[in-house]
């Protein structure tokens, strides 16, 4: 038995100590005896529970008292916390055990893969307490029993909580608590969509390997077919070596969903029977590339916590001189727009140089959905089969943007020429972006275009009767919003003229010039004609000068700084930030100018400068909007007051940028007031401390690069978005001297 441990925190009870159970016990146990020095453990008492003798013999060791059942639990002992962690078939014996438990506001959670099983049980049993939280940690094994059980299993883990209707909000707190102390990362579902996405991704997947098995296993040339099984049969019917019975209660508990994905695995399989008879090549290739693709975006994705919430916090420490080349990614701006057009182009389109982030791939995924064939990204390449102008499909379901408010919003153009209904989501900052601006002239061109949370993602967007050009004055200067209305008019009768207040990023116009739009300029006027086509288009996408932002200013402040960034887009519509800089002293000289498919490039040398504050009016600031955290790092590092004003627009963007610069750059002990459309900074001496990025990709990295100049180490929270437009950020700042780690 352990000895008590002083400071209670929690009275913890872990009722079927399999895989799972027996893991939530010893880590639970660990993490007590981890916290003894510092007499702040997380658990006061730890209790098992099981009916197999030998397993509660097993557990003994480790915990302070074993029990066949909850029921043998003396009063003195009860828990705070309750852990189910046993086969479905238990949970209604379970449930009405657990009545002696409801007046003492006990939280009980399980571990299984389906929920609406655990809340009929307790409903049952009674009325679903209001302590009972459903949760499902991601993580298995086709072993099982307390043997297996190891501490740690949970740590960088994804577990989806699962409140119920009469949840009340301290157990879900209690919950996340106990969670996080095991290293877990977290999401939230509702029961039914849990068990609905569990079926098609966790349960399929195991009744297929498990028919596979049993279907080869019936034939009678099986002995051969086993004897030269490769490495693929192993590794896919590695799960048909799990639990049968845990896998049949699963099965009988969540049997609506499942047979729902069944029924569509079987039509998926029956159309790949019907090419394969065709002897469809080309069909054969498609399917199998789009399948290739999908697992690599899903590969990518499940390698970054951005979905699903565990913060990836880097500590960014003091450097010295940074030196070398680094090739910055493609322009994500341009990456988005050649992915669009390519996609409705009439041939094959080839792009160099796309920018493999999160937020360019969930747009390519959105264009493969409605039935565009891809090939790539490899290394940057990405050859696009056009399927013209009216030929996408209806997606089978929700199109999802990520965080990209430039592929929402230009999409939304597009998709409202189309003759068949979409709906676009995206992350928990991208749903909270405006959408009404794109809305309002959409609809002024007869599109039917509704947000389902006030004027917020997600969208709807149903076929319209037919779009009509309109004459359109931009409320506020938005590239997102001009293209949004110009691709729209690529479905339009009549001219669509857009007028925007001060000139903003015209990457829309250039590269629908090249693929054979009539598109004129007359002053701040752009004016459209309807084509009958667009041609395929053949794009080197250049270096992201947004992404370039952060070497040209970590070179300027970082003493005996140089740094070569090649290739450079350098579109006067984007390269405010250059204008600013040179204003406020840096030393930046561009080399070896060039037009790549008409987007000026150059390389851009950069050496340490003293800076001097400057400021910042709308106009500039329009040129520079997305490199607005990084100039606050300069202004900071710079003598005298930077003010910028006429930012008005920052405040929506994927966090609002004002206030979070303010608040971040305060911490660090620089003087920055927040003001309604900018902020005005007096440059300084620039101190550590902890700095919350509010999942703000350009926040994050703008705040590791004031850590490399800072007295001492700058901690950033929530960096994982970073991977949406600039994965390689870490890489790149290391290799040219930057220090920055976890």
């Amino acid at each position: 038995m352990l000895d008590a441990c002083r400071g209670p925190m929690m009275r913890l009870a872990v009722i079927g100590l399999g895989l799972i159970g027996g893991s939530v016990l010893l880590t639970a146990r660990a993490r007590r005896c981890d916290n003894d020095k510092t007499r702040q453990p997380a658990f006061s008492s730890i209790i098992g529970i099981d009916l197999n003798p030998a397993t509660r013999k097993a557990a003994a060791k480790h915990c302070d008292a074993v029990y066949s059942s909850l029921a043998e639990v003396p009063s003195q002992q009860l828990p705070d916390m309750l852990v189910i962690a046993t086969p479905v078939q238990q949970f209604i014996p379970i449930a009405s055990q657990c009545r002696r438990l409801l007046d003492d506001g006990v939280t009980i959670t399980d571990v299984g893969s389906s929920k609406m099983c655990l809340f009929n049980a307790f409903a049952t049993a009674g009325a679903p307490p209001p302590g009972l939280i459903g949760s499902h940690p991601i993580v298995g094994s086709e072993q099982s029993g307390f043997a297996v059980a190891e501490a740690g299993l949970f740590s960088d883990k994804l577990v989806v909580i699962v409140p119920g209707e009469y949840s009340q909000s301290e157990h879900l707190a209690r919950v996340r608590t106990f969670w996080h102390a095991f290293g877990a990362r977290l999401v939230e579902l509702d029961p039914e969509l849990h068990d609905r996405l569990l079926a098609f991704t966790s349960h399929l997947p195991h009744l297929l390997s498990y028919a596979l098995v049993h279907y080869l296993g019936q034939r009678r040339d099986n002995d051969d077919m086993f004897r030269f099984a490769a490495g693929g049969f192993r590794d896919f019917t590695r799960i048909a070596a799990s639990d049968p019975t845990m896998w049949r209660d699963v099965t009988m508990s969540n049997s609506g969903p499942i047979v729902e994905a069944l029924e569509g695995m079987i039509g998926e399989l029956q159309g790949l029977k019907k090419i394969i008879q065709q002897q469809d090549a080309a069909a054969v290739y498609d399917l199998f590339s789009r399948a290739r693709a999908v697992r690599d975006y899903f590969s990518r994705s499940n390698q970054s916590t951005r979905p699903y919430g565990a913060p990836v916090n880097l500590v960014s420490h003091p450097s010295r001189a940074l030196a070398g080349v680094i090739n910055i990614p493609g322009d994500k701006s341009i990456s988005h727009r050649a992915v669009m057009l390519g996609a409705l182009a009439q041939g094959t389109s080839h792009i160099n140089n796309l920018l493999q982030g999160e937020d360019n791939l969930a747009t390519v995924q959105a264009f493969r959905d409605m039935g565009v064939a891809i090939e790539g990204p490899q290394e940057g390449q990405l050859h696009v089969e056009g399927v013209g102008l009216h030929g996408l499909k209806e997606p089978v379901h929700p199109l999802y943007m990520g965080n990209s408010g430039t592929a929402m919003r230009l999409i939304c153009g597009l998709l409202a020429g189309q003759k068949f209904s979409s709906r676009l989501t995206g992350d928990a900052s991208l749903s909270t972006r405006p959408m009404q601006r794109i809305i309002d002239p959409l609809r002024q061109m007869g599109a039917l275009i509704q947000a389902e949370e006030g004027s917020q993602a997600p969208l709807r967007i149903d076929p319209a009767q037919g779009l009509h050009g309109i004459d359109y004055t931009l409320p506020v200067a938005s590239a997102q919003v001009k293209s949004c209305v110009l691709l729209a008019g690529l479905y339009a009768q009549g001219t669509t003229r857009v007028q925007e207040p001060v000139a903003t990023r015209d990457h829309t116009e250039r590269m629908l010039a090249t693929v054979g739009v009539d598109l004129h300029r007359q002053g701040s006027t752009i004016s459209l004609k309807p084509p009958a086509k667009l041609e395929p288009g053949n794009w080197t996408v250049p270096g992201d000068i947004s992404s370039a932002a952060f070497f040209l200013v970590a070179g300027s402040i970082i003493p005996d700084s140089d740094i070569l960034l090649p290739r450079i887009g350098i579109n006067p519509t984007r390269a405010g930030v250059l204008d600013i800089l040179k204003r406020m002293g840096a030393d930046i000289t561009l080399l070896r100018h060039d037009v790549v498919g008409q987007e000026p490039v150059a390389d851009l040398r950069v050496r340490t400068a003293q800076l001097q504050g400057v400021r910042i009016g709308a106009t500039a600031i329009a040129l520079a909007i997305d490199e607005f955290p990084i100039l606050c790092i300069a202004a900071a590092c710079a003598s005298g007051e930077t003010l910028v004003s006429g930012a008005e627009e920052l405040r929506v963007k994927e966090s609002d940028r004002i206030a979070a610069m303010a608040e971040g750059l305060t911490t660090l002990g620089v003087q920055a007031q927040a003001l309604p459309d900018g902020i005005s900074i007096t440059g300084g001496p620039l101190n550590g401390g902890v700095v919350d990025s509010h999942t703000d990709h350009r926040i994050a990295m703008a705040f590791l690069v004031a850590g490399s100049v800072a007295n001492s180490p700058v901690r950033v929270q929530r960096c994982a978005n970073i991977a949406t437009s600039f994965p390689s950020f870490v890489d790149s700042a290391k290799a040219l001297g930057m220090c920055i780690d976890r």
